[in-house]
């Protein structure tokens, strides 16, 4: 039984969508009217109490054939936000990629993964939503890469049980604003300018739980600017594996239910080539078993 979940509003109210069997499928509506003990108030909040949530849905699933017509939703008509809206942290790793960091210039050896924050509340952007340029740059890159939704709280856990502590992955567009890399001083790179403008983070638009992702490590990763492939690669060969970037993250803060962990871009970013996005590019990331994310640039 696979299943994903998202969020969107219906009629301007948020609800969690339940991707089954091809069908988009309100969450609220049919735990309504299937347990209405219980009550579904977001994703975010489901993540809180990740593996009872798990096996509730698995139990609906496996007693309910049928949705009725409140239940079912059109795709084409479903206002997608970020599966999590506003998640405690957005935590991102840079120099992920061997490949990456080539084309970036960068010849350093990476001994330990590189992270930075976005902010999520301004920066988190649903599927096919607009992410206006900002005014004050004309370098806005791309970065496809898989993000990681945490499950249960973690401080100090080992590699060795660290994606027990996941709850579920989504795509994830990494975008950077690359005029603080040309601007650097020898301060180093304004990181806030380079990653944090509003709508920098379009995410989505379904977190597949990870217990139908046994490998993270083995998913096709591909990024196209209006169907020219940019990006085109493979989790496997990240420098730091999902499970060794929770055992570092951790080691520094505790990871909440609901945090998100952008792993970091393989190669074929714009910076390596000197193409940047422009309004009107129409940017789709593809991760296998995943879906399908895509970013109107205005």
């Amino acid at each position: 039984m696979h299943y994903q979940l998202g969020t969107a509003l219906v009629e301007e109210k948020e609800k969690v969508i339940l991707y089954f069997n091809d069908k988009y499928i309100n969450l609220n509506s049919l735990v309504a009217r299937v347990k209405p003990a219980l009550k579904i108030n977001s994703l975010f909040e489901m993540t809180q109490k990740w593996p009872y949530w798990t096996g509730q849905i698995t139990n609906i699933l496996s007693s309910t054939s049928t949705f009725n017509s409140e239940e079912l939703l059109s795709e084409s008509d479903i206002n997608w936000q970020a599966p999590i809206l506003y998640p405690n942290k957005l935590i991102c790793i840079g120099a992920n990629y061997t490949d990456h960091i080539e084309e970036m210039g960068k010849e350093k050896t990476i001994v330990k993964p590189y992270s930075f924050l976005k902010p999520p509340s301004t920066t988190l952007k649903g599927h096919r939503k607009d992410v206006n340029i900002p005014k004050t740059s004309n370098m806005i890159d791309w970065e496809a890469e898989l993000a990681v939704v945490i499950g249960k709280h973690a401080k100090n856990v080992k590699k060795e049980d660290a994606l027990t502590y996941v709850a579920g992955y989504t795509l994830f567009n990494d975008l950077s604003d690359r005029e603080a890399i040309v601007n650097s001083d020898g301060l180093g790179i304004d990181w806030v300018v380079h990653k944090a403008h509003d709508g920098f983070a379009p995410m989505g638009p379904l977190i597949t739980p990870a217990q139908f992702i046994p490998d993270p490590q083995n998913l096709k990763i591909k990024l196209k600017v209006n169907n020219e492939i940019k990006q085109d690669s493979h989790t496997s060969k990240m420098i730091f594996t999902v499970a060794e970037i929770i055992e570092h993250l951790s080691s520094i803060m505790t990871l909440e239910p609901g945090d998100i962990i952008g792993t970091g871009t393989p190669a074929g970013a714009g910076f390596g080539r000197n193409e940047f996005l422009k309004s009107g590019d129409k940017v789709v990331i593809e991760i296998e078993k995943l879906g399908t994310l895509t970013t109107h640039i205005r």
